[in-house]
C-alpha cells in the first residue's frame, strides 16, 4: 500500500484550439517535476471554454491523437498525468479527465454536473455523465470531480461513498470580484466538511476572449486547514507532498501566497485579459483615442502594463470643443506612461460633413446628431490607423455609460476590445487612484503615477458641445452606479431600488435607458468580465423588449 504520494499541480494557461501546442506545453511542464502525478486544469488539452469548437469532428479527432501522444510519453517512467480533454463515446461528447501512466490510458472519469448559466453553455456541448466512480492510482483511490462537480454536494458524496481517499478537482473557473472567498471558504470548505476528505482545487490562468482566469489554486486538508495557496494571475508548478496517516491522507504545509484584494484584482484582470487577447491574436500593439479624460487614460495605462508602452499608440483627436486643458492632460498622460501620442484634428472632417448634410438638415436645429458625427469621425480615423498599421483599436467606454447608452455606436464604440466594458465609473476612479500609487506585479508600464491628478479629479465630459458635463444628463456616478448595480447585477425592480433611498423618477428613467440601449450593447466589442452580470455573456436580454418594472 502506498503511504506517500507527491502530486504536482500545474496552474497553466491554455490556448483554445491549439491542441498540439497545449500538449507540448504539458510535456514541458512535466519535465520540471519528479512527482508521482502531475495534474492539469480542466480541458487543458483543447482549451476552456471551447464553445462550439468542440462540435467540429476534426477537433475531437485531433484531441484523440494528441492524448495518445501524451499517453505514450508516460512510458518513460516519469510522472503520470491527469489530463482534461473531450471524449467521444457511443456518439456522445463528454468533458473528461484521463489518467495516463506507463504509456497507457489507465483511467477515465467524466463530468456529471454541467454548468449552464452565465458564461457557461456546457449542456449545449456535452452529455452529462453518470455519477463517477473513483480511480485507483498506485494504490490510492482518487476522487476526481471536474469543476462544477464540486459546486454541488452530489458528486463528492458519491465519490466518498465509493471509497475515495482524497479529492482532486481540476477547474476552469473564471475570475469574478469576491470569488476567491467563495471558492475556498464557501464551496471547497463545504465539500471538505461533508466528505471528511482533503481537496485539491486546481484552476487555469490567462485570458480567453471576454473571460479571464485568475488561477489562485489551493489545497485544503480534511480538517479545513489551508495547506497550499498558489498565486493568482501567473503560471506556476507546485509539488504537494501527501502522507497517509491513521485519519487518512494529509498534505504537508506549503507556501501560502497572498491573493489580490479589491481593486488590485480588477486591475490585474484587465491587464491579463488585454495582454492575452492582443498577443494570442497576434496584433503588433494597440491604438486608442486619448481624450484627456479618465477612461482613455486608464485604458492607456492598462495597455502599457499589459504590452509595454512601446506597443501603445495614443491619438488625440481634438474638435473645436476640446479644451486646452484636455490637450495638456492627454500630452502629460502619454508622457507619464511613455507611449506614443499623435494629434489629428477632426475639424476638417466635421466641416465637410456640415457641408454634405446642410441641405438635408436645413430645417432642423443642431442637436445630438452633430455630437455623434464628431464621435463617428473619430472612430473612422482610429479605424483607418488600425487598418493601415495593424494595431488593434481599443474602445474605452465604461459600464456605467454602456448601461444607459451614453456611447455612440460606430463612433467611440468602434474597436476590437474594451478593458473597461464591465467596470462601472466608480471602479474606474478606484483603479486609477490605485495605479497611480502602485505598479502591478508583472506590469510592463513605468513605476510611479501614470495619470495626471487633474484627469482624475476634474468633472467628466465628452466635450462634444460647449461646457458639456456628464452630470448635465446623468445623476452623480456614485448614485448612478448604485442604481445600476441594483438593476443589472441584482435584477431588482424599480420599486426595490427606490426602497434603498433613491428617487423614483430617476430610477425609472435609468431603467428605461438601460433597456433601450440593448441594441448598442449587442454590437459592442468584447471586454474582460469582472462581475457576475457582464453584458454579453451573462446578461442576455432581448433587443426588442416592452417589459418595464415602473
Amino acid at each position: 500500500m502506498t503511504d506517500r504520494l507527491t502530486i504536482a499541480l500545474a496552474q497553466l494557461s491554455q490556448r483554445v484550439g491549439d491542441i498540439a501546442g497545449n500538449a507540448d506545453a504539458m510535456l514541458e511542464w512535466r519535465k520540471a517535476t519528479r512527482a508521482d502525478l502531475i495534474v492539469y486544469p480542466e480541458l487543458q488539452l483543447i482549451g476552456y471554454p471551447p464553445e462550439d469548437l468542440v462540435l467540429k469532428p476534426a477537433v475531437i479527432e485531433r484531441a484523440r491523437v494528441e492524448l495518445a501522444r501524451l499517453a505514450r510519453a508516460t512510458a518513460d517512467g516519469g510522472p503520470a498525468m491527469l489530463v482534461g480533454t473531450v471524449l467521444l463515446a457511443e456518439g456522445k461528447l463528454y468533458n473528461a479527465l484521463v489518467l495516463l501512466d506507463g504509456g497507457e490510458i489507465v483511467g477515465v472519469t467524466r463530468k456529471h454536473e454541467l454548468p449552464n448559466y452565465g458564461t457557461f453553455d456546457e449542456k449545449r456541448l456535452f452529455e452529462p455523465a453518470p455519477l463517477p466512480d473513483p480511480i485507483v492510482f498506485r494504490g490510492v483511490t482518487l476522487g476526481l470531480p471536474i469543476c462544477e462537480d464540486i459546486w454541488f454536494a452530489t458528486v463528492c458524496a458519491n465519490l466518498v461513498q465509493k471509497g475515495a481517499e482524497l479529492l482532486i478537482a481540476p477547474h476552469g473557473s473564471p475570475y469574478e470580484i469576491d470569488k476567491d472567498d467563495l471558492r475556498a471558504n464557501g464551496i471547497a470548505a463545504a465539500r471538505v466538511r461533508e466528505t471528511g476528505l482533503p481537496l485539491v482545487f486546481l484552476n487555469r490562468v490567462g485570458g480567453q476572449d471576454e473571460i479571464v482566469f485568475d488561477g489562485a489554486s489551493f489545497v485544503l486538508n480534511a480538517d479545513g486547514a489551508l495547506a497550499h495557496q498558489l498565486p493568482d494571475w501567473e503560471e506556476t508548478l507546485v509539488d504537494t507532498v501527501w502522507e497517509r496517516g491513521e485519519s487518512g491522507w494529509r498534505c504537508a504545509p506549503g507556501e501560502l501566497h497572498a491573493l489580490d484584494p479589491y481593486p488590485v484584482d480588477v486591475y490585474h484582470a484587465m491587464v491579463v485579459g488585454l495582454r492575452d487577447y492582443v498577443n494570442t491574436n497576434r496584433f503588433p500593439g494597440v491604438v486608442l483615442g486619448l481624450s484627456g479624460g479618465i477612461d482613455s487614460a486608464i485604458c492607456a495605462a492598462i495597455a502599457a502594463d499589459a504590452l509595454g508602452p512601446e506597443r501603445v499608440w495614443c491619438v488625440m483627436l481634438p474638435s473645436r470643443f476640446t479644451s486646452q486643458e484636455s490637450l495638456d492632460d492627454a500630452a502629460q498622460c502619454a508622457a507619464m506612461i511613455g507611449c506614443r501620442l499623435d494629434t489629428i484634428p477632426i475639424a476638417p472632417a466635421v466641416e465637410a460633413f456640415d457641408t454634405m448634410l446642410s441641405d438635408s438638415f436645413a430645417d432642423r436645429n443642431v442637436d445630438i446628431t452633430e455630437e455623434n458625427i464628431q464621435s463617428r469621425i473619430r472612430g473612422v480615423t482610429l479605424m483607418a490607423l488600425s487598418n493601415k498599421f495593424g494595431h488593434m483599436l481599443l474602445t474605452t467606454g465604461n459600464k456605467s455609460e454602456m448601461s444607459v447608452g451614453y456611447a455612440t455606436i460606430y463612433g467611440d464604440m468602434a474597436g476590437g476590445y474594451n478593458p473597461l466594458k464591465d467596470a462601472y465609473k466608480t471602479t474606474v476612479f478606484e483603479i486609477s487612484r490605485w495605479r497611480n500609487a502602485n505598479r502591478p506585479d508583472h506590469g510592463l508600464g513605468p513605476d510611479g503615477p501614470v495619470i495626471p491628478e487633474r484627469i482624475i479629479t476634474k468633472p467628466p465630459s465628452a466635450e462634444l458641445r460647449p461646457d458639456q458635463k456628464d452630470s448635465d444628463s446623468l445623476p452623480p456616478y456614485e448614485e448612478l452606479d448604485a442604481i445600476l448595480h441594483g438593476l443589472v447585477e441584482e435584477e431588482l425592480s424599480v420599486d426595490d431600488v427606490v426602497a434603498r433611498g433613491f428617487d423614483h423618477a430617476t430610477v425609472a428613467r435609468i431603467e428605461r435607458l438601460l433597456y433601450i440601449a440593448e441594441y448598442k450593447r449587442r454590437q459592442a466589442p468584447p471586454g474582460v468580465k469582472l462581475g457576475k452580470r457582464n453584458f454579453g455573456r451573462d446578461r442576455r436580454y432581448p433587443i426588442t423588449n416592452a417589459f418595464r418594472t415602473s
